[in-house]
């Protein structure tokens, strides 16, 4: 499966900040998203994640499991709740792999509020492989993560890519993924559209 995007354009509220995104992401392969802050990568994320609707072109958002910056998690349930919560969500019923992953036996039994951020951010990654998609999308995943997870990660992250899956991830550290390729999304900046008349043509804030 490829996920193929072709001139799409995004916005962040009411202004367009990427216009004429385009790129492939094969199965087994990752692209990892590059540029300053504000460049757009988390609005490319959440538009390709269905979160936001594009300006134009379109995407297929059941392709996607998205890991945003917020963790996504239930405070008051435990670690395991709320990983067989989601298991259940995607019609999974085995969560055993996704705890080994991360390393998450330790904590099954601990509430989710009572974590530490690192121990969040890890219980967040796990339900991942729990969704059974293709397509990963990664806003900085490994924030509050220490050596030792971003390793777990890493190794999570080629195990989907080995598995036929692929990964499209905003990251500012070298994950050690083989062959992933890097786009910089400010060269599709709207800003940088070429005809000044363009309703695209907006300043990115």
């Amino acid at each position: 499966m490829t996920l193929t995007i072709t001139d799409l354009s995004c916005r962040r509220g009411e202004t367009t900040v990427l216009h004429g995104v385009t790129f492939a992401v094969g199965a087994g392969e990752a692209l990892v998203l590059r540029g300053p802050n504000g460049a757009g990568k988390t609005t490319l994320l959440r538009t390709l994640a269905g979160l936001t609707p594009p300006v134009t072109g379109s995407v297929v958002p059941d392709l996607c499991a998205y890991a945003a910056h917020a963790d996504g998690l239930k405070g008051q349930l435990t670690v395991a709740e709320n990983l067989t919560f989601w298991a259940h969500v995607f019609g999974t019923r085995d969560i055993a792999p996704a705890v080994v992953a991360f390393d998450l036996a330790p904590l099954l039994s601990r509430r989710v509020a009572d974590l530490s951020a690192g121990q969040k951010r890890r219980a967040a990654l796990a339900r991942l492989p729990l969704t059974g998609r293709p397509v990963w999308l990664l806003d900085e995943p490994t924030v509050s993560l220490d050596a030792d997870n971003v390793a777990r990660f890493a190794a999570a992250a080629g195990a989907h890519l080995a598995g036929g899956g692929s990964a499209v991830i905003a990251t500012h550290i070298d994950l050690g993924l083989p062959g992933a390729a890097t786009l910089d999304v400010s060269r599709f900046a709207a800003s940088h559209a070429p005809d000044a008349h363009d309703p695209f043509a907006e300043a990115v804030e």
